[in-house]
């Protein structure tokens, strides 16, 4: 019979909450953030965006319908996953369940983390350390042994961190007809090789900042080709016809590189532009608007939006803990979405050109898919 380990998670400020481990087991540290969302702990756990941080879910049972196959299409994509591995430091939850039910469940919670290594503790009070982090903010923490006192580790800072450049691609990959083109970074990228490859189809240049398979998937249904870069590959040199600006990690104003690449193609008004999440915050930037970094950030699927200047309003999937500064958007930018809980900005609009972000994931997956429309905004104006 396996051992069950003690462990405790102790949080920046002092405080400590007990548990036990049902994950791989090693000392962590991380951010330590929460999710109010119900289900979708795979997406989740696989979404880019969740590096460097400690994820406690709010919802009190998990694991009840085990984990999904690892699969992938011909072109690379998972097919159940938002990409190919775990990227959270560690997942905090209150009651774990062992036993799964579940018609596409393969294995269980549990052993899935064990095997990717990631450390897990069930039995804490997420209630209470909800609060805690509501009150004080999100806060830096470690998972530490009770039966090794002394595996004390420690904490990195993560606003300092380019957990983009962690998370991003490392080689351009063209996607066509369910195919998959792989190119080195190294070398020059030949716009005729990718012509053939894309046999006429619109292309979109995605800069990947730890992008969700799913938004991929999004791309490519409505008939797109998609050329998928570094988040800091200068792609102007590229014959595309619309650039996408994709979702991932940290604080953006670590990926200035990012932002200069955006400020290029800016220069032709005619190029559609589409953000998602770390993707509004770059477009803000590349316009010359400042971010800031909110104080819990909102990670569920119910965030309620409402879209600038009408009554319209949107249930939203989300995954951030940084925000566009209204106040500093230039005269020919305004805000597109708003949040309905706080006022925040959830994305931004160009008054002339067909540039335009969103704060929260209109592919939501897993969660309302109510934006998704957006996807066909920007396809039609390619």
């Amino acid at each position: 019979m396996e051992k069950i380990r003690n462990v405790t998670l102790s949080l920046e400020d002092g405080t400590l909450f007990h548990g036990r481990s049902f994950g791989y087991e090693k000392a962590v540290s991380g951010e330590v953030v929460f999710n109010t969302a119900m289900s979708g702990y795979p997406e989740s756990l696989t979404d880019p965006s969740y590096a460097g941080q400690m994820m406690t879910l709010t919802y009190p049972l998990v694991g009840n319908y085990g984990v999904p196959p690892f699969t992938f299409g011909k072109d690379g994509i998972p097919e159940f996953m938002e990409s190919e591995k775990i990227h959270v430091r560690a997942l905090i939850v209150s009651d774990y369940s062992e036993k799964y039910s579940h018609w596409n469940g393969v294995e269980s919670l549990g052993e899935w983390l064990k095997r990717e290594e990631i450390p897990a503790i069930t039995g804490i009070d997420t209630r209470r350390l909800t609060k805690v982090l509501r009150e004080h903010g999100v806060m830096m923490g470690k998972i530490l042994f009770d039966d090794e006192p002394d595996s004390d580790i420690e904490m990195e800072n993560y606003g300092d961190i380019n957990f983009v450049d962690r998370v991003s691609c490392k080689e351009v990959m063209v996607y066509a007809g369910g195919e998959i083109l792989r190119h080195s970074c190294a070398q020059d990228l030949n716009n005729a090789d990718i012509e053939t490859f894309a046999g006429g189809m619109k292309k979109v240049v995605l800069v990947d900042c730890g992008v969700k398979a799913n938004i991929l998937r999004c791309l490519l249904k409505r008939g797109v080709a998609v050329i998928r870069v570094p988040w800091n590959y200068d792609f102007n040199n590229l014959k595309f016809d619309g650039l996408f600006i994709s979702n991932g990690p940290g604080d953006p104003d670590t990926c200035d590189a990012a932002a200069q690449n955006i400020r290029k193609a800016m220069k032709n008004n005619n190029l559609p532009i589409f953000g998602i999440c770390m993707g509004n915050q770059l477009l803000a930037k590349a316009a010359g608007a400042k971010i800031y970094k909110l104080k819990y950030g909102h990670r569920s699927h119910n965030q309620p939006v409402r879209m600038a200047g009408t009554n319209r309003c949107f249930i939203t999937s989300q995954n951030h803990g940084y925000a566009v500064d209204n106040t500093t958007l230039p005269v020919d930018w305004e805000p597109l979405f708003l949040n309905m809980n706080d006022g925040s900005n959830e994305g931004i609009r160009h008054k002339s050109n067909p540039w335009f972000s969103a704060q929260f994931h209109p592919e939501a997956c897993s969660g309302p898919t109510d934006t998704e429309f957006l996807f066909d905004e920007f396809v039609k104006m390619i």
